[in-house]
């Protein structure tokens, strides 16, 4: 007997313990084009606008684009956009599948299906999630070839949402467009000035690439074969400006549990800082000890207790989001969540392109208050640690990021001339910005934990920091 798979044609014998899509598809189109179809939408703005839909609002279905790679496209095209996703807390989990990912295409192979989806006169939406390496002229052309046929067809503008880690991600966006945007764009440029949003976004949930125990759950779960199924986290946090071309959209979202705000600005930078300042640091921790998952890290009781005080005593005091306090609690308790394998070299992905976001920030705000940052200077000898692809139990990794080979390059030295190594890496400017590569005491603070990270170990080092303050 051939085994089920899902699609839309098997939804109605899934066990009426999973929440699945109440709402036919057919006679509708897409309202949303989204760019960059990876775990992380499907499991947070997708089940958003599933939330519209189910609530009898059909402009929220999804057109959904992969980037460059066709293997997940493909997989979901074969059960119709539809995929289950574990969503797991301390309270236990439940499994739903969204049915807001109605058609899909692949930006490298089908580039004329994309153009003609922003100018498609459903299309009310560009939702983005192309991460910050993501934001290149080559998106900024597809834009700007999709906007020039819809300003000739004669459609509305268009709200155009990033919701990467970016600060700033609308404006950004909208820079970028213009940048790339030739003379002969002038007129189309003064049309999307008058006719579409760029709000700012900040986004928060976890979500793991997909596993093969995650594929084994949805098929219990679901008694039927998921190619592309998900698990994520209870807690999930969507907080959009309030600016879009149809202004009702900002009570729709409000009611489906998005916060819309003329303040993103102060929910992002506390997200960038502490959640995702904190998994860089543990990410990289972990790489290094040969621990698999961010689990991992957090259920030891140095690092979890490291990354309080991170948190805590150099990235809150330089926050404008109030009540940071119960949002580092509820990050630690997320960290931890068992049903999260989060894999640290997932998160260590790209490192080059996250930690300029992440640390500086806060580590100039110390300096300004003449407060201590030897959480972030011992955080940065773990990177440099890292850049030597090679943890304490002798297991070789590779550094996925674009700047691998120039790290490697710095970093293969570091064991015979550590100090010279150390001068290297912190003088980037890519990295650390321009006032920090001047600091004498960055320097050398820096330099004192690397050179207790490659004497005494990432977990011994930690250790001893927290032994100074016993």
């Amino acid at each position: 007997m051939a085994e089920i798979k899902l699609a839309r044609a098997t939804v109605s014998q899934i066990p009426k313990s999973v929440k699945t899509p109440v709402y036919a598809s057919t006679s509708f189109q897409p309202g949303v084009l989204h760019l960059g179809l990876g775990a992380f939408h499907r499991a947070h703005q997708a089940m958003v606008f599933d939330q519209l839909l189910r609530d009898g609002d059909m402009r929220w279905g999804i057109h959904g684009v992969g980037m460059t790679q066709p293997g997940l496209v493909n997989k979901l095209r074969a059960q119709d956009g539809l995929y289950a996703v574990r969503i797991a807390g301390a309270s236990g989990l439940e499994w739903q599948v969204p049915g807001a990912l109605w058609q899909t295409s692949v930006a490298t192979t089908e580039r004329q299906n994309v153009l003609h989806a922003i100018a498609a006169k459903s299309t009310r939406w560009i939702t983005l999630t192309v991460t910050e390496k993501g934001y290149t002229p080559a998106l900024a052309q597809l834009l700007i070839e999709g906007l020039r046929l819809r300003q000739a067809a004669g459609q509305a503008g268009l709200t155009i949402a990033s919701c990467d880690n970016l600060q700033g991600n609308g404006h950004k966006l909208k820079a970028l467009i213009r940048a790339t945007a030739g003379p002969q764009d002038e007129e189309l440029m003064k049309w999307m000035d008058a006719h579409c949003a760029f709000p700012c976004s900040m986004v928060d949930r976890i979500v793991p690439a997909a596993t093969e125990e995650v594929a084994a759950a949805a098929k219990q779960a679901l008694g039927m074969q998921d190619e592309c199924a998900l698990s994520t986290e209870t807690f999930w946090e969507w907080v959009i400006e309030d600016n879009f071309v149809d202004p009702s959209d900002a009570a729709l979202l409000s009611k489906c549990g998005v916060r819309v705000t003329s303040q993103v600005h102060n929910y992002e930078e506390a997200k960038l800082r502490m959640l995702n300042g904190s998994h860089s640091a543990m990410a990289l921790m972990g790489a290094v000890t040969g621990r698999a998952y961010i689990a991992d890290c957090i259920g030891t009781d140095h690092i979890r207790k490291f990354v309080d005080r991170l948190m805590t005593r150099e990235v809150a005091p330089h926050l404008s989001r109030t009540d940071w306090a119960e949002y580092r609690d509820a990050l630690i308790q997320r960290f931890g969540n068992p049903y999260l394998k989060h894999s640290v070299h997932q998160i260590a992905t790209d490192s080059s392109q996250k930690i300029p976001q992440r640390w500086p920030p806060s580590v100039l705000g110390q300096i300004d208050k003449g407060k201590s940052f030897e959480h972030h200077a011992l955080a940065a000898a773990v990177f440099l640690r890292y850049t030597l692809g090679l943890d304490e139990k002798g297991h070789a990794y590779a550094l996925n990021d674009p700047q691998a080979e120039s790290l490697k390059a710095i970093g293969a030295a570091q064991v015979t001339t550590p100090e010279a190594c150390v001068q290297a890496l912190l003088s980037r400017q890519d990295l650390w910005g321009t006032v920090l590569p001047q600091s004498k005491e960055w320097l050398e603070r820096v330099t004192y934990w690397h050179h207790r990270v490659l004497n005494l170990g990432v977990d011994g080092s930690l250790q001893f920091f927290l032994s100074l303050d016993a």
